[in-house]
């Protein structure tokens, strides 16, 4: 239930249609209560971080891209979400607990990165058994090998538990899939 303009140059799922059901079922799967505080890491335009913010919580969009930034920025004005969608750029690929505490407090966490994946941002989440724990993750990949590496270390060495998986075929009459696993 959102607006997402983009330009020619911008990236975005070239699927409109099953980019719906991905965020809808992504979304459902995080489960963002009212007056929570989501990290969005990998935000892009807002394709995630918007329809959070419709289900009433605190959303911040992180992105390495400047031009994604403000033209996230632009669509949270547009869907009026503004109050409660905030982005800032970073570089998502050196990131440490230090460079994400700025972020605050957060209840939950979604992961959207490109092919590299996103294990630097996973390394710096709080420990399952810090006070600071997430309640979920949902981490979609469009690279079942990144996310496998990925989901390595939120297991074993940040102490989340695997609780769900499954993909979506994004890119029919290809080999390549979307998948989406949450960790609590």
């Amino acid at each position: 239930d959102v607006a997402l303009p983009f330009a020619p140059t911008d990236f975005t799922q070239v699927n409109a249609s099953i980019n719906r059901v991905l965020v809808r079922r992504a979304v459902q799967l995080l489960d963002p209560q009212e007056g929570e505080r989501v990290a969005d890491f990998f935000c892009g335009l807002g394709n995630f971080t918007l329809p959070i913010a419709r289900r009433g919580a605190v959303v911040v969009g992180v992105e390495g891209s400047k031009a994604l930034v403000a033209r996230a920025r632009a669509n949270a004005d547009r869907n009026g979400l503004s109050d409660r969608a905030t982005f800032v750029c970073a570089n998502l690929f050196t990131a440490t607990a230090d460079t994400l505490a700025p972020l605050g407090r957060l209840d939950r966490v979604l992961i959207d990165p490109p092919r590299e994946g996103a294990v630097e941002v996973v390394k710096s989440l709080p420990h399952n058994d810090d006070e600071r724990r997430l309640q979920r993750i949902v981490y979609v990949s469009c690279s079942p090998a990144t996310l496998a590496r990925d989901a390595g270390v939120l297991v074993h060495e940040r102490g989340y538990r695997l609780a769900a998986a499954g993909v979506v075929n994004m890119f029919p009459h290809t080999a390549h899939v979307e998948s989406m696993a949450v960790f609590e």
